[in-house]
């Protein structure tokens, strides 16, 4: 009888995948290279996840459960809002930079991939981060630290907008050389972190900021 694999080696399997699609995109990624690479047979990969859907979602869904325990952090945090907000940039970035194939996988979603299946995922991937920036700028609105006169759900959007693009200038490389077009600035160079975020939050503060 097989041995039953470990949390650990579940997770090792899917950080393959993610790796996997990152690189090569949905419908290029090859679930039997994915098996070789995680050191398993591909009948294993499919005795836990049912098909290549099945472990592209299972994928997704735990870069998505590592996104909202940082979210959720930031968001539990206590401050005042551009104390959050910087708070809420340092977090993206981090992320970004160690989990970089989670948001190039990410990208790639969001790129172009097959409709019906796109379609599926905008919920779920979107639903979590709205929600949590809807709630953060009603309450920030309800509390007079920024201006009320936007709906909080479309500042919400912008805002996104603006977490989303950062994502990818510190995980994708045509942002990355965007990033250094604009700004002389390197994605990958720590020391220009702080200028980076100081940037940021005159930018919102000037937006939303009363």
């Amino acid at each position: 009888m097989a041995k039953k694999l470990t949390e650990d080696k579940l997770n090792e399997i899917m950080e393959t995948g993610i790796r996997e699609f990152a690189d090569r995109g949905y419908e290029a990624a090859n679930t039997n290279t994915i098996a070789h690479k995680a050191g398993i047979s591909v009948g294993v990969l499919f005795k836990y996840f049912k098909d290549k859907e099945g472990f592209f979602l299972a994928c997704l869904r735990r870069s998505l459960d590592i996104l909202e325990c940082v979210l959720k952090t930031v968001g539990e945090s206590e401050g005042k809002s551009l104390d959050r907000a910087e708070s809420l940039f340092r977090a993206v970035i981090k992320f970004s930079r160690e989990h970089g194939d989670h948001i190039r996988m990410y990208h790639m979603i969001t790129g172009g991939m097959d409709r019906e299946l796109t379609g599926k995922l905008a919920s779920e991937i979107e639903g979590m981060s709205a929600q949590v920036y809807r709630s953060y700028i009603a309450e920030a609105q309800a509390e007079g630290h920024i201006r009320d006169d936007i709906p909080p759900e479309t500042a919400a959007f912008f805002f996104d907008n603006l977490l989303m693009m950062l994502q990818f200038t510190y995980s994708c490389d045509y942002y990355k050389q965007r990033l250094r077009m604009y700004t002389g600035i390197s994605a990958d160079d720590g020391s220009a972190d702080e200028a980076m975020i100081k940037s940021l939050l005159l930018f919102v503060d000037g937006a939303l900021g009363r």
